[in-house]
């Protein structure tokens, strides 16, 4: 492709990129505490949403509307974010009817009848513990309860007692909702009379005679052609909360000496390998060059051991150099993509408020270092004398988004198989398919462009023509094994902080800890670097120059013991028992170690590369 033409398709996915994020501004909007609360005058309508079921034994979220539940008259999809349609939340407007400050007892929502099917569907639900999810004013349902257990009774919570916690502003007269609980009971409602919609007179539940729902000793029973009444309380109370910190309760981190512990237990590590690198660097490598550079007679050169000994054959581009620098590429990407995400989510830009605005910036800063995953592959396949760089550019654009894109495609056709809201629509199926193509594919063009353009790196030694034979090596410094040792200490860096991300993802719980996260992520890519250096560096006193593959694999290991503790995960911690919803959790932790790895081998990679390029350069080389 000519210049001209790059240029060109440059500008066009620029502008697309712009377009994009432009698009999504307002969904992965920055959450600031204190910037645009909402007030309500007293007697103001409170719109309460329902959102999707979910269990942590299934792992598999259902609309709330798929169950026979009561139902407004016209049922309205909140705006989604690609974030929140990838984490299967659908937000639908609910037939509670709140209004500021105004208690309500009692209130009849609707009396459903159901058939053998809907009952099915429920018991099904309720052995599941699946849960309701509803939002106030952006601000999910609390349930202060823990969950009561009859044996041989399936009984379905009718009765809802909402509390909404408000904080007043004394020179507005605003109120502001600081809190939304729900104390949920079951109760056979008995009515008097025939039935009259929502103005039927309760015996179970009637605020004139001072019967309302305290507990769940009727409870009511889900059975085929039974008929149930929905009702609800709904209750106010001032608060001493003022708005900004309404979240506190949610983010509330009780156990921050255990992430203390982890990051005292990772700099441990870090300073154990750290001392390992300045012993290398400061006493070893100092006196090898010392001694290399003194070298005077022909006898002495000819007799030179150790790292020096390989300095024709170090810088031999690898079998599969092609995939190497599409591995390396994709790392680049996958580092940037965290890092960017990670400080825009330390300064507070990324709150759980804004369901799926973590996600979405994930996605859009993915997509956007598609232009830096381009530019160092294109770098590395030219410092191997490749030649074809719209070659490289394609498998970098394709490789890791192709198999990420049909193991997704694999998930989704499972989860549309058992109905779940989960499963992504075709809509956005076909958004993340225009973001790929349209903008990703195009920036990793442009980067590729750019560094095939730039001169290609040199290597600070000759290679000869003729590959040296590498000597029989010790069994300590068996490939297989120094690989698999290597990934110990970059996972050990990180497993602790690994156990709360795994709860927050696979048992629905909120995860706002990002400062100890980047703290960890920091220590994770000097652990990967160092632990790589040390061993490539013996690796090179063994006289065995193979490094390029083995620097990447060494710390990119470190995945195979991440799937590992997700399995030791699964069988510990989750409930799962379906065979699918076993599927997606193995699935999905599949696809997250084989990003890790792809990281964290670029990691040890590009270390590896600096070390070695800074230790052949510091000595004579006749």
């Amino acid at each position: 492709m000519r210049p001209p033409a790059m240029l060109r398709w440059a500008a066009v996915a620029l502008a697309l990129a712009a377009a994009a994020l432009l698009a999504a501004a307002p969904a992965a909007a920055f959450y600031l505490p204190g910037v645009a609360p909402s007030g309500f005058q007293k007697k103001d309508a409170l719109l309460v949403k329902v959102n999707k079921l979910t269990s942590t034994k299934t792992q598999l979220p259902y609309s709330y509307y798929s169950l026979p539940f009561c139902k407004p008259d016209t049922i309205v999809d909140s705006a989604e974010n690609l974030g929140e349609v990838l984490r299967g939340d659908r937000i639908e407007n609910s037939p509670y009817v709140f209004e500021m400050r105004e208690p309500k007892m009692c209130q009849i929502i609707c009396r459903a009848s159901i058939d053998d099917k809907q009952a099915n569907e429920l018991k099904e639900k309720i052995e599941d513990e699946y849960r309701v999810n509803m939002i106030l004013d952006n601000l999910p349902l609390v349930v202060p309860i823990a969950r009561q257990d009859r044996d041989a009774i399936v009984f379905i919570h009718n009765h809802l007692t909402f509390l909404v916690k408000y904080h007043k502003d004394e020179t507005t007269e605003l109120s502001r909702i600081v809190g939304f609980e729900v104390k949920p009971f079951s109760i056979n409602h008995q009515f008097e009379g025939q039935w009259n919609d929502k103005n039927t007179r309760l015996i179970t539940c009637d605020p004139h005679a001072s019967k309302l729902v305290t507990n769940s000793d009727t409870p009511q029973e889900v059975e085929a052609g039974k008929e149930i009444i929905f009702t609800y309380d709904v209750g106010f109370e001032e608060s001493d909360v003022k708005w900004a910190s309404r979240w506190d309760t949610y983010l509330l981190m009780t156990d921050d000496q255990i992430h203390w512990f982890s990051i005292v237990n990772s700099l441990m590590i870090v300073l154990f390998l750290s001392g390992m690198v300045a012993m290398i660097m400061l006493r070893t490598l100092y006196r090898d060059i010392s001694r290399y550079n003194q070298l005077e007679t022909e006898e002495e050169a000819q007799e030179e051991t150790g790292w020096k000994l390989v300095h024709g054959d170090v810088f031999r581009p690898p079998e599969n150099s092609d995939l190497l620098c599409v591995c390396v590429g994709t790392g680049v990407q996958f580092f940037g993509m965290l890092l960017v995400t990670m400080i825009f989510a330390v300064l507070g830009f990324l709150s759980p408020s804004n369901r799926g605005g973590l996600m979405t910036a994930m996605l859009l800063t993915w997509v956007l270092m598609g232009l830096f995953a381009g530019y160092a592959s294109s770098r590395f396949y030219k410092m191997f004398k490749g030649s074809q760089w719209k070659s490289i550019t394609l498998r970098t654009a394709f490789l890791f988004p192709g198999i990420a894109f049909g193991i997704f495609f694999f998930l989704n056709a499972l989860i549309w198989g058992e109905k779940s809201s989960g499963a992504v629509p075709f809509t956005t199926m076909f958004a993340l398919v225009l973001l790929w193509f349209g903008i990703s594919v195009p920036l990793v063009f442009v980067g590729s462009y750019l560094g095939f353009k730039q001169p290609a790196i040199e290597a600070p030694v000759k290679t000869n023509k003729i590959p040296r034979q590498v000597p029989e090596q010790a069994w300590y410094m068996n490939p297989a094994f120094t690989i698999l040792i290597g990934g110990i200490l970059p996972f050990g860096a990180v497993f602790i902080e690994l156990f709360f991300i795994l709860t927050s993802i696979w048992l629905h719980q909120f995860y706002y800890i990002f400062g100890f996260l980047f703290l960890v992520f920091i220590i994770l890519i000097i652990t990967c670097a160092e632990i790589t250096i040390v061993l490539c560096y013996f690796q090179l006193c063994s006289e065995d120059y193979n490094w390029w593959w083995r620097s990447y694999l060494t710390s990119g290991s470190s995945a195979i013991y991440l799937f590992l503790y997700a399995g030791f995960y699964f069988f510990t911690k989750l409930q799962i028992t379906k065979l699918v919803s076993g599927i997606l959790y193995f699935g999905y932790m599949l696809l997250a170690s084989f990003a890790f790895f792809v990281l964290t081998g670029t990691i040890g990679f590009c270390a590896c590369f600096w070390f070695t390029r800074l230790i052949y350069s510091s000595v004579k080389i006749d």
